[in-house]
């Protein structure tokens, strides 16, 4: 999957707050891939990172898995092609949620 161009629709727009944890505000756009289910059952969730204001939907490349040890599901971390994180700058835009979970960054 890392490499893969994937769709994102975005049910948690950049800005917005995690619907049952109010604490929880989105520093990135995040939302799900389409027909692609995930151990738990769902469509796979993804985290957008490179895009500063909120999105509806996106096109981009996998460029990393965040491996969550204590859950069921892993993270996936989209971005525009052609860019690129370090798995430090990745962390850093996603501790809002991972900071919760036992995670590690594959890419």
């Amino acid at each position: 999957m890392i490499g893969s161009t994937v769709r994102v629709i975005v049910d948690r727009p950049l800005g917005t707050f995690h619907p049952k944890h109010k604490d929880i505000c989105y520093s990135v756009n995040y939302g799900y891939i389409p027909d692609v289910l995930a151990p738990d059952g769902e469509e796979q969730d993804a985290y957008i990172l490179g895009v500063d204001k909120p999105v509806k939907e996106f096109v981009g490349r996998v460029i990393a898995i965040i491996h969550r040890f204590d859950d069921v599901e892993d993270k996936w971390v989209v971005a525009p092609e052609g860019a690129s994180f370090a798995k430090d700058e990745i962390m850093r835009q996603v501790a809002f949620q991972e900071q919760y979970f036992r995670t590690e960054i594959r890419m």
